[in-house]
């Protein structure tokens, strides 16, 4: 009797590929979402790697894991719990055992299970019986034999043909799904271009790892997720690294400016700095700087010239450019500092994801030095908010700091390239050169913003930097004119919520529970809130983007429900500053310190206990 290759169909699935950092799971994953997102598939991906460069092989440590949830309607986050997981050694179990739904599927390379690297994962006899699996769909495939059975007569070295064990896997998850090959070999050819014997090694590797999966009657039915009911246009996958810097060229080219990008390299920002300085050809000039401060500080000097001015970095690197921040509060020139946020303090998990730099970015220079701060919620959000952040300190003269995060910037989307006459115009405030004698800091009678003189622009010369100045840019030290300048700076940040947009609520407009999020954690509360209001909760859900000033209808919004509870990526940061700008409400807090995003089942259970008062 042959192999029962029926077919059944899904709304949705979660597969998490695992394995050593040299086993190539992050391309595997990639691969495999680039195939998913061609066919028509909504997802979202979440990238999990370890924070040394190269870990000490086979140990839990050094685990290297790349989870993708994708489906026939809308996917807000990367899933909880894997349907599939591929674990190509020992270590791969022990790290995603309890990651894996009751009875799935785990797709295992036998011939890794070795004893000594069972004793390096931490195991003194059998995974499958220590970690209490029996129940779960176990495929022990002999991945590394069959590759070099596969590959024997192509005269690569050991190693080149052990580097095509991911590609069997993925063969094997593609014939589970339904997936063509071609896109995957089409990458090949064209990474390849010059190693055509490599790019055909993979492409073996690939078809023998499909048809070795149709011989296994365990891995039956194949499993079938129909295309998402997607807006028409052209869609790429995309992370939140690249859509940052594509966000700064879009307000770049409607601004009708260049951009300075002076930034030090740091994980998990430097997919920005890299992204813009391939980018010479859109007018991008780019300096990876020695440490932080020279990088916000040349930013800082290619604004004053009249660039639009970008600086990226993570929690430390936020840190050292604090007083480059100040100095920018008090010039009153535009600038975009990027913080993608990691585990703290310090050096702490500089590879795993956090939301626990918010007070620092409200609050972390000396003296009055207000900014704003914006948060983008998604990868393919980073976009938005990029080149909101942008226009905010381009029409605002302020500036501006846009918080992300480590699951933001690696994780990836799919993102509906927009047309760039549908995006908003952006108008710098340059100097009218009719208005001479020149006063620096004279303000717009809406905004407050003063006007950008470029250097070098007759009758324009002035004197701004740290000392406090007058309207004429003459350095003063009277009380009068210091707490004047102060209050015009604050006033001048506080007017920027009459420029961005209400707060929207998700669900009823009022309730018994306002569940509050902001930045990335909200693909995991909407997601929990929509399923709660399905089980009859009267819960209901805001996420914020803009996080000073807050949308102006936010103390409206609060007072229509019983309890807010405030969710976030610390110890409650958020909750502390909601709790000084609007005093008069009951906050609750859910908070998370685990260097990873919420989990959709993990928010439901604390708003239920909420809700009984627990």
């Amino acid at each position: 009797m042959g192999k029962d290759t029926r077919v059944v169909s899904k709304e949705e699935v979660v597969i998490r590929f695992s394995g050593d950092s040299g086993d190539g799971m992050q391309l595997t994953g990639t691969l495999f979402s680039d195939t998913a997102a061609l066919y028509g598939n909504d997802l979202t991906t979440f990238p999990d790697y370890p924070a040394e460069i190269r870990a000490p092989q086979g140990t839990v440590g050094g685990v290297s894991g790349f989870q993708v949830h994708l489906g026939h309607s809308e996917i807000e986050t990367p899933g909880d719990y894997a349907d599939v997981l591929v674990a190509m050694n020992p270590a791969a179990i022990k790290a995603n055992a309890a990651m894996v739904k009751q009875g799935g599927t785990i797709i295992y390379d036998k011939d890794n299970f070795t004893e000594k690297n069972l004793e390096k994962a931490g195991y003194t006899g059998d995974p499958v019986a220590e970690e209490k699996l029996e129940t779960y769909n176990i495929i022990a495939a002999p991945i590394t034999s069959m590759v070099k059975e596969a590959l024997k007569n192509f005269g690569l070295d050991p190693k080149s043909v052990l580097r095509t064990k991911n590609m069997f896997a993925l063969g094997m998850v593609y014939w589970l799904f339904d997936r063509k090959l071609k896109y995957t070999e089409q990458f090949f050819d064209k990474k390849f271009a010059q190693k055509p014997e490599i790019a055909e090694a993979n492409k073996v590797a690939l078809r023998a790892g499909y048809y070795y999966a149709e011989t296994i009657e365990a891995l039956t039915p194949v499993i079938k997720i129909q295309p998402a009911q997607i807006a028409p246009g052209t869609y790429r996958n995309i992370n939140g690294n690249t859509a940052t810097a594509w966000g700064f060229l879009a307000a770049a080219e409607k601004a009708g400016m260049n951009i300075f990008i002076g930034s030090y390299p740091i994980t998990p920002a430097t997919g920005i700095l890299e992204e813009l300085a391939a980018r010479k050809d859109l007018g991008v000039k780019s300096f990876q700087a020695e440490d932080e401060i020279a990088g916000i500080c040349s930013a800082l000097g290619a604004s004053f010239a009249g660039n639009l001015a970008i600086t990226t970095t993570s929690g430390p690197g936020l840190a050292l450019k604090s007083e480059a921040i100040g100095l920018a509060v008090m010039a009153e020139l535009p600038i975009v500092i990027v913080d993608v946020q990691r585990g703290g303090p310090s050096t702490g998990l500089p590879t795993k994801t956090e939301q626990a730099d918010l007070l620092q970015a409200l609050y972390g220079r000396n003296g009055e030095s207000p900014v704003v701060v914006l948060a983008a919620s998604t990868p393919a959000d980073c976009f938005k908010y990029a080149y909101e952040a942008a226009r905010i300190a381009l029409e605002h003269m302020t500036p501006v700091i846009l918080l992300t995060d480590g699951y933001l910037a690696n994780g990836s989307e799919p993102w509906r390239i927009p047309d760039m006459k549908d995006i908003p115009d952006i108008t710098p405030q340059f100097a009218d050169t009719s208005e001479i004698p020149f006063h620096p800091y004279k303000r717009n009678c809406d905004t407050l913003a003063r006007y950008w003189a470029i250097p070098g622009t007759p009758g324009l010369e002035h004197r701004i930097g740290g000392l406090e100045k007058t309207v004429k840019g003459t350095v003063s030290y009277l009380p009068d004119n210091h707490e004047l300048m102060v209050n015009f700076r604050a006033e001048k940040v506080a007017r920027v919520a009459a420029k961005i947009p209400e707060i929207k609520i998700v669900g009823e407009d009022s309730g018994d529970l306002l569940l509050a999020g902001w930045g990335g954690s909200r693909g995991y509360l909407i997601t929990a809130v929509k399923e709660l209001q399905n089980e009859g909760y009267k819960v209901s859900i805001v996420n914020f983007n803009y996080i000073n000033p807050l949308p102006k209808n936010t103390e409206s919004v609060f007072s229509r429900f019983k309890t807010i509870a405030v969710a976030e990526l610390n110890l409650g940061q958020f909750a502390s500053y909601l709790r000084s700008v609007f005093p008069g409400f009951r906050y609750e807090q859910i908070n998370k310190v685990k260097g990873m995003p919420f989990t959709t089942v993990e928010i439901k259970e604390k708003c239920i206990k909420i809700l009984e008062g627990n």
